[in-house]
């Protein structure tokens, strides 16, 4: 579900640009084979992307390095989680700055969402292409048709609404990679990489995973992270299968490997899933989806196996537009809290650690916190330091949203205890519950209460195996959630 979350999920590695080798030019000694997959099957690997990467045609202010100007907040990270909390906070009166090493570039991957989460953020305008009906392929015989649609983010759409948004209120953008944060009792200094120093009361790291500007809890060192790994391509196809009106969620299937039977004991252990958004009858996004391995499943595996689905499938890939792959951390320690670099969108810890959304959660939660943020800058008596770090970090991560946390991490390591067969019950199960629960569930928005009762209607709905697969291999993750929950508490 990586295109689910990229973003957020800016939230990513770039997009991997593939190469091409002519085999003309390579003596037989030398020839590589790929994967040790016949040649025919090399279809999509050896295309070049056609895309370019694209900027937007936007006139910044930019942050005037000659002056001695304080900010309000300074936001490291030209993300949607960034852009969405600068605008949010200028639209208020506080004056912003954010630091991107390239304010204007394009986003690389794709994001998908459900629509209903954009609408309750009114952006319903920034999805490009939406489908009414998403389904799920549990086997050869089985699919679960669910409606609640779903979307596909237009990714210069909303870059380009929130950046107008924020120019609209006078945030101001600095070209450049923040490299340190100095701390003072009432203000930050966020030096940068082009020898830039930029001042503000409060700095919001939205620069994504690998930030070292945010420290970890040690006490949860031994809480280990899950990992979500893709490889996707928006392609013209001669034809596809798939029904124009639908999104496919996840296909679980197998038979691709028939012919290729050396793939199937390790997928048999560490399945993947087939994600894909039909364009029309030509044009077509599929991604090849690691739900949650540790460690991390290979690349090479994931490409390996795309290849072998879409051959089986029929499809022949004419032209890849644009290709991605997509690395998410999930699950893990959370940032110490408080700390006096408040985190946003993924740095913050926001990926749901069972499915890897991102994208919706951190737009919404960066209206939460800029409510926060204005209400102490904005008062009186001006509430900055320790104080303001702390308000924002507890609007963020507040004692109940870190219970939930261990609850869906819970469901991670629960995951990752399953193989194929068991993943498919599991999924069979879940898309039978109350639609409010799975909803919920997969937007993080239910309370630690509707979470237990959602274990309990899952064990109900569960198969007779299925069932077998909880009690014989939850207990261990079950005593981890415990030993969390104790932690989290404190």
């Amino acid at each position: 579900m990586a295109s689910m979350a990229l973003v957020q999920f800016p939230l990513f590695l770039n997009a991997s640009k593939s190469t091409s080798i002519s085999p003309n030019t390579l003596s037989p000694s030398t020839k590589p084979t790929r994967f040790q997959i016949s040649s025919r099957q090399e279809s999509f690997l050896d295309l070049t992307p056609t895309s370019k990467p694209e900027f937007l045609n936007i006139d910044l202010r930019r942050h005037d390095a000659s002056c001695r100007r304080e900010y309000g907040m300074v936001v490291i990270g030209g993300g949607p989680a960034g852009l969405r909390l600068a605008e949010r906070v200028s639209l208020q009166g506080v004056d912003v700055c954010c630091i991107d090493p390239s304010p204007l570039s394009g986003w690389a991957n794709n994001y998908g969402s459900w629509v209903d989460e954009f609408e309750s953020m009114g952006l319903e305008d920034c999805l490009d292409k939406t489908w009414p009906m998403t389904y799920v392929i549990i086997d050869e015989q089985k699919r679960k048709y669910l409606d609640r649609p779903y979307g596909r983010v237009g990714r210069k759409v909303l870059k380009t609404k929130l950046m107008e948004s924020c120019l609209s209120q006078g945030v101001r953008f600095h070209a450049a990679k923040a490299w340190k944060v100095v701390h003072e009792e009432f203000s930050s200094t966020v030096q940068c990489s082009d020898g830039c120093d930029v001042k503000g009361s409060l700095v919001v790291d939205a620069s994504g995973f690998s930030s070292a500007l945010l420290d970890y809890d040690a006490r949860r060192g031994q809480q280990q992270r899950g990992y979500q790994i893709a490889h996707g391509i928006l392609a013209e196809v001669e034809e596809h299968p798939f029904d124009l009106d639908k999104m496919l969620l996840m296909d679980w299937r197998d038979s691709h490997m028939g012919n290729e039977p050396y793939l199937r004991p390790a997928n048999n252990k560490l399945p993947t899933f087939l994600y894909a958004m039909p364009f029309s009858h030509n044009l077509i996004f599929l991604e090849e989806t690691s739900l949650v391995s540790r460690p991390v499943l290979s690349y090479a595996e994931i490409k390996k196996r795309m290849v072998a689905r879409l051959r089986h499938l029929g499809i022949k890939v004419k032209q890849v537009l644009e290709d991605e792959k997509c690395l998410i951390p999930m699950g893990g320690p959370l940032p110490i809290i408080p700390q006096s670099v408040v985190g946003a969108g993924g740095t913050a810890g926001l990926v749901h650690p069972s499915t890897g959304y991102l994208v919706a959660r951190a737009l919404a939660t960066a209206s939460v916190m800029a409510d926060v943020i204005v209400e102490c800058l904005g008062s009186i008596r001006m509430v900055r330091g320790r104080q303001l770090h702390g308000r924002v970090w507890s609007s963020l991560w507040p004692l109940e949203r870190k219970l939930e946390r261990e609850f869906y991490c819970f469901g991670m390591e629960t995951l990752l205890k399953l193989d194929l067969q068991g993943t498919r019950r599991f999924f069979d199960a879940f898309f039978d519950l109350d639609p409010y629960y799975w909803h919920g569930f997969l937007s993080s928005r239910l309370s630690l209460e509707e979470l237990a009762m959602l274990s309990l209607s899952l064990f109900g709905h569960a198969s007779n195996p299925s069932k077998l697969d909880i009690v014989s291999k939850c207990p261990i993750p079950l005593a981890k959630m415990m030993g969390q929950l104790a932690l989290a508490s404190i």
